[in-house]
């Protein structure tokens, strides 16, 4: 083995290394300027600001002001027909004369019923067999008797003169609906708002209603 010099590269090792310095080609300026400067950032896109948002101003009032008190606000209260109203807008299906009698009170009821004091489902029960047993006993014209307050003493709490306002809708439902002809409001002598006269038609056979 050769012996080392001074340097610490023996003679071989300084001829090995000449011969590879020779087959080196040596790196061009620009090439080392590449290598040695920095990588390059990417371009920066623009991010897009964002479209502006529409707020429609509300329209107030000429007399508008801050702290000022508002100014209470219309209640519209629709007007509900009585059931008397109800009855007088039904077409006239009886013979007009004896309506006329009937509203004068100058007509005697041949039967009554006194609902006063009835819940609502005893007082409809009643009503229903009341008519249809007028009918086929040849009545005409009966009475219905409501009362004007409360009506129903139910555990459940229903509006003042609940059956002065059920009993014409019953009357015009089944099973009492073909039985009855005409319903009106009785005459004052006869309980006035708190009872309805009842004209039944005639029973099927019987001829005419």
């Amino acid at each position: 083995m050769a012996r080392r010099g001074r340097g610490g590269l023996s003679e071989d090792d300084k001829a090995l290394w000449a011969q590879v310095a020779r087959s080196v080609s040596p790196m061009a300026a620009a090439e080392r300027r590449r290598l040695a400067a920095p990588p390059a950032e990417p371009p920066l896109v623009p991010t897009p600001s964002p479209a502006p948002v529409y707020v429609p101003r509300l329209a107030l009032p000429e007399d508008f002001g801050l702290g000022r008190k508002a100014a209470p606000a219309r209640v519209h209260v629709a007007h509900l027909p009585s059931p008397a109203e109800r009855l007088a807008a039904q077409p006239l299906r009886m013979d007009a004369k004896t309506h006329r009698s009937l509203v004068r009170g100058k007509l005697r009821p041949d039967a009554r019923i006194d609902l006063h004091g009835m819940t609502l489902a005893v007082a409809k029960a009643e009503l229903t067999g009341f008519i249809l047993r007028a009918q086929a006993a040849g009545h005409r014209l009966v009475l219905v008797i409501t009362g004007k307050g409360k009506g129903d003493q139910g555990p459940l709490p229903v509006r003042s003169g609940a059956l002065r306002h059920e009993v014409p809708h019953w009357l015009h439902m089944a099973p009492v609906a073909q039985a009855v002809l005409q319903v009106v409001p009785a005459h004052v002598r006869h309980g006035g708002g708190g009872a309805y006269y009842v004209y039944l038609r005639r029973p099927r056979g019987a001829g005419a209603p």
